[in-house]
C-alpha cells in the first residue's frame, strides 16, 4: 500500500512540476535565445532528487541548441521558482534535453504515406 501511494504522490509532483514549467519557460524567462518551447515529458529519478525535461523548440537545429543552452542557463532561476510555486524544501535538479520525437513521427507517417501512393499506383 504505502509504495502505490508514493508512486501517486510522484506522479501528481511531475505532473505540478510540468505545468508549472510550462508557465515559467514560457512566461518568466526573458531570454531572447528562447523560442516557441514546448515541454514534452518529465522524467524524474527515482529517488527524486533530479528530473529530465523533455522539450520540444521550433525552429533549425541551431536554434533548438542555442534555446536548449538557454534552458540549461537558467536552471538556478527555474529550480528556485518550482520550489515557491510548488512549496517545495528541494526542487529537484533538472536538465532539459531536446525531443525530437515529433519530428521522427512526421517522417515516418510521411514515409508510409509514400509508400501507400506507390501501392495504388501499381
Amino acid at each position: 500500500m504505502e509504495n502505490r501511494n508514493a508512486q501517486h504522490h510522484k506522479d501528481r509532483l511531475i505532473e505540478a512540476i510540468k505545468e508549472e514549467l510550462v508557465i515559467i519557460v514560457t512566461g518568466e524567462l526573458s531570454d531572447p535565445r528562447i523560442g516557441l518551447v514546448t515541454v514534452n515529458e518529465v522524467v524524474m529519478a527515482p529517488g527524486g532528487k533530479a528530473a529530465r525535461i523533455y522539450v520540444s523548440v521550433e525552429g533549425d537545429e541551431r536554434e533548438q541548441k542555442e534555446c536548449t543552452t538557454a534552458l540549461n542557463d537558467a536552471v538556478g532561476y527555474i529550480r528556485h521558482q518550482l520550489a515557491d510555486a510548488l512549496s517545495l524544501r528541494l526542487a529537484p535538479d533538472i536538465h532539459f534535453v531536446l525531443d525530437n520525437s515529433g519530428q521522427y513521427g512526421a517522417r515516418i507517417n510521411e514515409l508510409l504515406h509514400r509508400i501507400d501512393k506507390r501501392a495504388k499506383k501499381k
